[in-house]
């Protein structure tokens, strides 16, 4: 009777983390969606993401309710706790990056109803990095690699050092030509919601140490120690 609960709780557990994966791999269509529909200049890529959040609103609210059931139901102890305390947590950062790439898409909008300030390198750059941290951060929560979480945190330095690169060399539009204020500031924005979706994943990272190594990252001194 023991062993058949235990191996109940195991399926649940195994069916909790395929859905994280599938509402990561929602979240990331969405962000590669915005950011080739900005690039492409392609409004049609914008609207679907503007018009497509339910799916993941869906996932968001499935998964919450498949975690406090195995809460409930099971009563987890230690290592199989912090696994059901991480999803919960990457849950709701996998919801927000859901929202950020409908930030994208709106400022995305925006931006196509003016001239193109300039051609489009970083954002672009910026936007496949974020994927591949969201990837892997994911990636390492299914494999318990404690590792791929590491480098996630590391990439995020690239991260901001991007979006600290396009803000200044778009203040330089700014400043020589005022017309390219408003589709500039737009595009500094969209960097901005790039570096937050790098955030998220970095804070998905984060709890993969934890739920591992029971070790709290989140300010990186352990890290750094370590």
């Amino acid at each position: 009777m023991v062993e058949r609960g235990f191996r109940h709780f195991q399926e649940d557990l195994d069916t909790l983390k395929e859905r994280l994966l599938a509402m990561g791999g929602l979240a990331e269509e969405r962000v590669r969606e915005s950011v080739r529909g900005l690039m492409e200049r392609e409004h049609g890529a914008l609207e679907l993401v503007l018009g497509g959040d339910e799916p993941i609103n869906d996932l968001h609210m499935e998964i919450d309710d498949r975690c406090f059931k195995l809460l409930a139901l099971h009563q987890p102890m230690a290592a199989d706790l912090r696994v059901i305390v991480a999803a919960v947590k990457i849950n709701t950062d996998l919801e927000r990056v859901g929202d950020l790439a409908v930030n994208i898409a709106e400022a995305g909008q925006r931006y196509l109803q003016h001239v193109p300030v300039k051609p489009l390198i970083d954002i672009p750059r910026m936007g496949e990095l974020a994927q591949r941290m969201l990837r892997d951060a994911l990636d390492a929560f299914v494999r318990r690699d404690m590792a791929l979480a590491e480098a996630v945190l590391t990439a995020d330095d690239t991260l901001d050092a991007l979006k600290t690169q396009i803000f200044r060399e778009l203040l330089t539009y700014m400043l020589q030509a005022p017309g390219t204020i408003e589709p500039s500031l737009d595009l500094i924005l969209i960097s901005r919601h790039l570096e937050r979706i790098g955030d998220h994943a970095t804070n998905v990272a984060e709890d993969v140490i934890f739920m591992v190594s029971a070790r709290d990252v989140r300010h990186h001194a352990d890290l750094q120690a370590g």
